[in-house]
């Protein structure tokens, strides 16, 4: 009699386990998806300020850049070990990392970051079309959702006429630079630990983007009290906690999975440039952002059957 409710428990367990690691792996999500959404009011407030944009993303760079190497040799120094091979194509995927960067922050200078959150709200149709230059299926369906964007861009940063299209050409390119990224990982890097992609992709955006700066004439001036927090929430919470969390997601529940909180981080984001920087937008402008994420809600139904290792902002 005592046996088989022993040997139910022992059934059970896995299941229970399961559970746990999904129900862990959402708030990890979650956690990593919160810390994200803050990097553009913050770097806008932290520009508008008067922070040299190059500056500020090298100094977040290079912060993260140490955090993420010391909390890998603390806690697993085989993720630091890495093939030549990788090495290179991690070296590449960085300086594409960097140049993203550059140019989105770049764009800040121009746009609202509501604005810029919105344009990269983009990804996810992008994404979908590089993938079907290499023999993923582009469905009729796919079509329709990008033709969604498009037309969500247009009512953003089109009829209004109050939107700097400099600004908007920085952020496109910038968007199409992350979406590539994320489909070379899928390419290239699909076979390494997501840490190891990680900490090597920041660190070499870090070299490439303290070369740029060396090479602008590497201005630097004392930041106020306000940059030095702006520089500790983009470099400790939108880049070392987010990215932490995130990877530490994908493991337990994939990306497929995270990538449905994609549009949740830039609402997110746009609240935050309406609380905060006390940002508005048009109607037509609001209307335009409505169908940019519902574009990306209806992207994000691909990544389901691709298991995505993505390099993020």
């Amino acid at each position: 009699m005592t046996v088989a409710p022993a040997t139910e428990q022992t059934q059970e367990h896995p299941d229970r386990q399961l559970a746990h690691e999904r129900r862990s792996g959402w708030m990890l999500a979650l956690l990593a998806t919160f810390a994200f959404s803050f990097a553009p009011p913050v770097a806008r407030a932290a520009i508008t300020g008067g922070f040299n944009s190059t500056t500020l993303l090298m100094l977040r760079a290079v912060i993260a850049t140490a955090l993420l190497g010391i909390t890998l040799a603390m806690t697993d120094r085989q993720m630091l070990r890495l093939p030549r091979r990788g090495l290179g194509a991690m070296l590449f995927l960085g300086a594409v990392n960097a140049v993203g960067m550059l140019l989105f922050f770049s764009s800040l200078n121009y746009l609202d970051s509501s604005l810029t959150a919105m344009i990269l709200a983009l990804s996810p149709p992008m994404v979908i079309s590089l993938l079907a230059l290499r023999g993923e299926r582009l469905s009729g369906r796919d079509l329709l959702r990008l033709g969604i964007a498009l037309v969500g861009v247009f009512f953003l940063i089109g009829p209004t006429g109050r939107v700097d299209w400099f600004g908007a050409a920085l952020a496109l390119a910038a968007t199409f630079l992350f979406s590539f990224q994320l489909a070379f990982t899928q390419w290239a890097l699909i076979a390494y630990p997501s840490r190891t992609i990680s900490f090597y992709v920041t660190a070499s955006m870090a070299l490439f983007v303290a070369l740029y700066w060396w090479l602008a004439g590497a201005e630097w001036v004392a930041p106020t009290a306000g940059g030095w927090l702006a520089v500790v929430m983009l470099a400790f919470v939108s880049t070392y906690l987010a990215r932490l969390s995130y990877y530490s997601a994908v493991r337990k529940i994939g990306s497929g999975q995270i990538a449905l909180l994609g549009p949740l981080e830039t609402l997110l984001s746009v609240i935050w440039s309406i609380l905060f920087l006390d940002e508005r937008l048009s109607p037509l402008q609001t209307f335009g952002g409505v169908l940019i994420l519902g574009s990306a809600l209806l992207a994000v139904r691909t990544f389901r059957t691709v298991n995505l290792r993505i390099p993020r902002r």
